[in-house]
């Protein structure tokens, strides 16, 4: 369990005020400007060595990322983007920095900014989060006033201004391609990679997308130490994480935990448990509604990592546990994740276009059990078909959940059609 002391975010639940008085009481701005002296290079440098991977969902190692950007780029200016449009469903964490620790998000535009060579950063954030956007924006000024961003951020010599874009609610944007067709006026749809963004980017330029948490937690990282983060959590799966928990538990909520944590364990002690207790498990998604979902006997032992889940054919992706007891209908869950996916597709690629419809509109069938036996394998065909066959991961979010229900709950699925038709060969004899 996660020791007080090395808590990133220690004030998640808005206990204390989120201005940049209560910030800098916290530890936030405390020696920005020392860290911006030691260069470009300390930073990307520190943020490999501490093993930071991306929060977002993909994992990608953070430095590295941040390590693209070229250093010559022919006059054209460099950009961050940060990722704020957050839409997958189960998945909150984002929200609450931005709520109740703003600044930590600010301090680490610059930082990772400045790493990168950018002088202007722009936070794409979801439409619907109204009161959020406004106290990052009044966050964000609260830095201006205090010269901590402007023309002389933190009296560096490097200049840095930070914009605030408000989206229009489309899930899709929370891909990096199509936030960035979006945040240039465009219909959000994905771009072919590549080019990619470091080399091609927001206006053509060399621009790095990153999630809000992953931004966030930067200047603690460089404020404590590469050594003290990396020390934390697992190897390749270090520092800590905020978990989103929701569905079938005593007490919802969001915590940062050490990565590595047991499944059942971080329940059991942030969320009071399962409803009815942990027998009454019946399935867990562990990472949003794009991961396949996990039975209980899997749930038991797994660890809340990135290569702990892959293993069991799952993934930690936002970090966004659903929990699901056994009053739950599981197809009808999963169905239900399906239209999501279906009325969120951009339509830019026909196997998703397609194929994310006709698989909810099976998903819609086996609910009822009104399908026939062979046509399970039909839709795992399918959602095989759709996955890695995209411009962008909303087909393998489509196909994943699908993919994670027949895997686990197939018997199930094969009782439901069985029951639906004895009782409509019974309606015929009567």
């Amino acid at each position: 369990m996660l020791r007080d002391e090395d808590r990133i975010f220690t004030n998640l639940y808005g206990q204390q005020p989120w201005g940049l008085t209560g910030a800098q009481a916290r530890g936030d701005w405390d020696g920005t400007r020392a860290l911006l002296v030691k260069g470009r290079d300390w930073i990307i440098d520190e943020v490999k060595d501490s093993g930071l991977r991306g929060r977002g969902g993909a994992g990608f190692p953070t430095g590295l990322k941040w390590s693209f950007m070229p250093k010559d780029s022919g006059g054209r200016p460099h950009y961050l983007v940060v990722n704020a449009d957050e839409g997958e469903p189960g998945t909150c964490k984002d929200r609450d920095i931005i709520r109740h620790e703003p600044h930590k998000l600010v301090e680490g535009c610059l930082l990772a900014g400045f790493a990168m060579g950018a002088h202007a950063c722009y936070i794409y954030i979801r439409g619907e989060f109204h009161a959020e956007a406004n106290v990052l924006e009044a966050a964000i000024q609260e830095a201006y006033d205090a010269k901590l961003l402007g023309p002389d951020a933190c009296g560096s010599g490097w200049a840095y201004d930070i914009y605030v874009h408000r989206g229009a609610g489309a899930y899709i944007c929370g891909e990096e391609m199509a936030l960035i067709e979006s945040l240039e006026g465009k219909k959000g749809q994905p771009r072919l990679k590549p080019p990619f963004p470091a080399n091609m980017g927001v206006w053509g330029c060399p621009t790095t997308v990153n999630n809000v948490e992953s931004i966030a937690v930067a200047p603690t990282i460089l404020r404590r130490g590469a050594s003290w983060f990396a020390g934390l959590g697992r190897p390749k799966n270090t520092g800590t994480k905020v978990f989103c928990i929701s569905g079938h538990v005593e007490h919802p909520c969001n915590v940062e935990e050490e990565m590595g944590i047991p499944l059942r364990e971080l329940i059991e002690k942030h969320a009071g448990g399962v409803r009815g207790g942990w027998k009454n498990l019946k399935a867990i998604i562990p990472g949003g509604s794009s991961v396949p979902c996990l039975p209980s006997t899997i749930c038991d032992d797994v660890l809340m990592d990135f290569d702990s889940l892959s293993a069991v054919k799952s993934g930690l992706g936002t970090a966004a546990v659903i929990v699901m007891d056994q009053s739950t209908d599981i197809i009808a869950a999963i169905a239900r994740l399906s239209k999501f996916y279906m009325h969120e597709s951009c339509g830019q690629c026909t196997p998703c276009r397609e194929g994310t419809g006709w698989m909810s509109r099976v998903m819609d069938r086996l609910v009822e059990g009104k399908a026939h036996v062979d046509e399970i394998d039909l839709l795992l065909e399918v959602a095989g078909q759709v996955e890695g066959h995209t411009i962008c991961a909303l087909g393998d979010a489509a196909a994943w959940p699908i993919q994670g229900l027949v895997r686990h709950f197939r018997s199930e699925i094969e009782a439901r059609i069985l029951d639906h038709q004895k009782s409509a060969a019974g309606a015929r004899a009567a």
